[in-house]
């Protein structure tokens, strides 16, 4: 696809999701809720600050949105509640990126979603999951929860613990079916397979690696030691690939990146990526259209 017709198309998906109603919002706090737009605009269009490729976009950490709301400490790295940017709206069908610190004993309240892939992955501390479908659950470091809201789930999340934080990945996901049956999934990782490679956390197969959703996407996590250089090979070739740096300094289809900064790449067939540090990544192949 020629880069004329890649911005067509985008436009047209942007456009659809505007009119189909999944960008209302949820609940009225202002928190955990996607804005009303009237276009979800085009945040892989490379920025100002990346000019390496035509076909990449940066996201440095410090370039985030922001809200701290006492209880809650949140960065987004696409724009989400109060932090609104026309640029960084949505990569492809990942909507919702958010770097969540939630207070000993606090959390969301019971609030409504439908019709959005919701992918939890904790950081750190211990994150208290219950639902409207009747699950009850207690999610960890090393564990990864998905949510398929579908024709509409209620939940809450709330930090177990009266004594620490808890730190998670919030991410949203837009489907590739509206209207499915609502499904909850939680798994415990082998986190020494990811030692020095890329493991699959997630697919759009329930009996692939991982957990899946209703989607034509794959999530991968590896923990490099300095100097290790893996490659990635798209499973979509009409994919894009979102890299967020958890930790370390990496450099990825030569672009140097550091802690929590975001990266986009798109019309490859792979990445190569190498740890300039002892570095954490998560990465999330796409669709690049709806």
């Amino acid at each position: 696809m020629n880069r004329k017709e890649f911005l067509r198309n985008s436009l047209l998906g942007a456009g659809a999701l505007a009119t189909s109603g999944v960008a209302k919002a949820v609940i009225d706090n202002n928190i955990d809720e996607l804005k009303p737009l009237d276009i979800l605009g085009f945040n892989h269009i490379p920025n100002t600050d990346s000019k390496i490729m035509a076909n990449t976009v940066l996201h440095k950490a410090d370039t985030r949105g922001h809200a701290n709301h006492g209880w809650l400490n949140s960065h987004h790295s696409f724009s989400f509640a109060n932090y609104y940017n026309p640029e960084r709206m949505h990569f492809g069908v990942l909507r919702v990126l958010n770097d969540d610190t939630v207070e000993a004993g606090r959390g969301f309240g019971t609030h409504p979603h439908d019709n959005m892939e919701i992918i939890s992955i904790p950081l750190e501390g211990d994150l208290e999951h219950k639902d409207s479908m009747g699950n009850v659950a207690t999610i960890r470091h090393g564990d990864v929860q998905v949510l398929s809201a579908g024709t509409g789930i209620q939940h809450s999340e709330y930090n177990k613990n009266k004594d620490k934080l808890v730190k998670f990945l919030q991410i949203w996901v837009f489907p590739n079916k509206k209207n499915v049956t609502p499904r909850y999934d939680q798994i415990t990782l082998a986190l020494a397979d990811t030692k020095n490679k890329l493991q699959q956390i997630l697919s759009p197969n329930a009996d692939d690696a991982g957990v899946w959703i209703h989607q034509n996407a794959w999530f991968h996590l590896g923990n490099f030691d300095k100097g290790h250089s893996e490659t990635y090979t798209l499973k979509d070739q009409r994919n894009g690939v979102y890299a967020f740096i958890l930790e370390g300094d990496v450099t990825i289809a030569g672009q140097k990146l550091n802690r929590r900064d975001g990266f986009g790449v798109w019309e490859v067939d792979k990445i190569n990526i190498t740890a300039d540090s002892n570095s954490r990544v998560l990465l999330m192949e796409v669709p690049m259209s709806v």
